[in-house]
């Protein structure tokens, strides 16, 4: 099987989207929010560090109880925080690096910075892909955030530099069939790499502890509805083309007709992809080569 995990990516544009839609970002990402509770649901239950885990309603996660957090945590693509803030309250670390593409994201994460009077969040705002990580980091993570990434391979190369001797490398990102209407409708879309692809990238420099994907399917009233969703995410960032009355009339004919429901509503496939990884100390990367 033949892969190619580089990409050519307006991060000028993704920045763009994504500072935009900041602001409706924590209502509509519903699904982005169900996989950064489930990354940190897998991760405490595949790396034998355990806690009770606070979901987004304020409530825990039935998780083991604690065992021992992760001292130095540094998390990439933090947009908005919901993530970050499960990360803090759970783990606890030492220190909390959060790094964005956007610099407009510091104001969304202010409410965790203003309660760590000891120093130990930061915010770095620069492209993750030429991030310099504190070296012996143990834990680099992420949600929703590698797809965007230009080159997969040299990132994670990359992170296993800056990883502690059996650091973690924890993220969630999007599979093959990620909003796969958008895709035959418009032509526009990601190269997403498939989990087979990810595993094979990972596998030199890293132990794969655990890889999982899975669909989920959200249901609109309008395939508008859809292209305000998508708007109020962000996700449009490799979305160039100016959409006339024309063009929208026939996208919405044409969603309708191919992907309507039942009940007349119309759908829209996420295809979340999480993977939890250690890194491989020199010996065993020798043995692994």
């Amino acid at each position: 099987m033949t892969f190619n995990p580089i990409q050519s990516i307006d991060k000028t544009l993704v920045a763009k989207r994504f500072a935009h839609a900041r602001n409706t970002y924590g209502r509509e990402a519903r699904v982005q929010q169900q996989v950064a509770e489930k990354m940190l649901r897998l991760l405490m239950e595949h790396t034998g560090k355990h806690s009770a885990a606070p979901n987004s309603t304020g409530n825990t996660l039935s998780c083991p109880e604690s065992i021992s957090p992760f001292r130095k945590v540094a998390e990439f693509g933090c947009g908005t925080g919901c993530y970050s803030r499960l990360l803090l309250h759970t783990l606890q670390p030492e220190s909390l690096l959060l790094n964005d593409l956007c610099p407009e994201m510091e104001e969304c994460i202010k409410d965790i910075c203003d309660r760590d009077n000891k120093g130990r969040v930061k915010f770095m705002p620069c492209d993750a892909e030429t991030l310099e990580f504190p070296q012996e980091t143990d834990l680099i993570t992420s949600c929703s955030t590698l797809q965007w990434f230009a080159d997969t391979k040299r990132f994670f190369t990359r992170c296993h530099r800056f990883l502690s001797d059996g650091g973690i490398l924890a993220f969630s990102t999007f599979g093959k069939q990620n909003m796969q209407e958008i895709h035959t409708l418009t032509g526009n879309g990601l190269e997403y790499l498939p989990l087979d692809s990810l595993k094979k990238l990972l596998s030199p420099l890293f132990e794969i502890i655990y890889a999982e994907e899975e669909i989920v399917i959200l249901p609109f009233g309008t395939p508008l509805e859809v292209l305000q969703h998508l708007k109020q995410t962000g996700v449009t960032g490799t979305e160039k083309r100016v959409w006339t009355r024309g063009r929208l009339q026939n996208f919405c004919n044409e969603y309708i007709r191919m992907y309507s429901n039942t009940d007349h509503s119309v759908s829209l496939t996420y295809h979340p992809i999480y993977i939890i990884a250690r890194k491989r100390i020199k010996q065993e990367e020798e043995t692994y080569i």
